[in-house]
């Protein structure tokens, strides 16, 4: 056998002792929040699209409402199925988002627990199942948020304002988005049609711009963390 030293396993993130009587135990939240904010941007791209394809559809209907021009039926279908597909291509992007997010989110609450048990209002469960209960999933997850803002902020932090607009983007789209799809599936009319699709790209412009502040808040938070558990606790 060889003689040399084994080398010591790797020091811990930081020092930070796990609360009395909890199972919290402190993990970079970097490597999840990097695939979050690649998902997010996948996301706005993909909203992007919808909302170019959208804007093809709104003036083809357009051209039926001021009856401009001849319109195939072969250029509707094609039109409306490419609109089906970036519907499509939003869920799927949005699942995927939403799952890999609330691992992160959770991760974060976690995190925070270490940093300073208490500050939260809510039991780390409802970082997860928060978002969703009906109803209660338009404040919980904001509830937790700030408490996970507090507990990871210094005094250099500044205010909560991003995780504010983001927040209020975020369920503005949640209801508004919801309204806008249900106007578009119970449309029958060419005028139907085009105002329901006018609110169906309005509602990807909100997307984009919570899709965006949603990427910051996560890069901005992720850096609290980290920044805080490499500097350790003061005692």
């Amino acid at each position: 056998m060889s003689n040399m030293p084994i080398a010591p396993p790797p020091p811990p993130l930081s020092g930070w002792p796990a609360p009395s009587g909890s199972h919290a135990v402190l993990r970079s939240p970097v490597g999840l929040s990097k695939a979050v904010t690649g998902l997010l941007g996948l996301g706005i791209v993909v909203d992007l699209l919808a909302l170019w394809q959208g804007n093809q559809s709104y003036e083809l209907v357009g051209r039926l409402v001021r009856n401009v021009g001849s319109v195939s039926s072969q250029e509707i279908d094609q039109t409306d199925s490419l609109y089906r597909v970036c519907g499509i291509l939003q869920v799927a992007a949005t699942l995927a988002t939403a799952v890999v997010f609330i691992v992160w989110f959770h991760r974060a609450r976690v995190n925070a627990e270490v940093f300073a048990p208490e500050y939260h209002a809510k039991a780390r469960g409802w970082a997860i199942w928060g978002w969703f209960v009906p109803v209660a999933n338009l404040w919980f997850p904001r509830r937790v948020a700030i408490d996970i803002w507090n507990a990871s902020a210094d005094e250099n932090t500044g205010s909560r304002a991003l995780l504010n607009w983001w927040w209020a983007l975020w369920v503005a789209n949640l209801v508004f988005g919801r309204l806008a799809s249900q106007r578009y599936a119970n449309a029958g009319t060419p005028d139907e049609i085009k105002g329901a699709i006018a609110g169906l790209m309005a509602s990807d412009v909100l997307n984009v711009l919570a899709g965006v502040l949603a990427l910051l808040f996560v890069r901005r938070l992720t850096r609290m963390q980290h920044e805080k558990a490499l500097r350790g606790p003061a005692f």
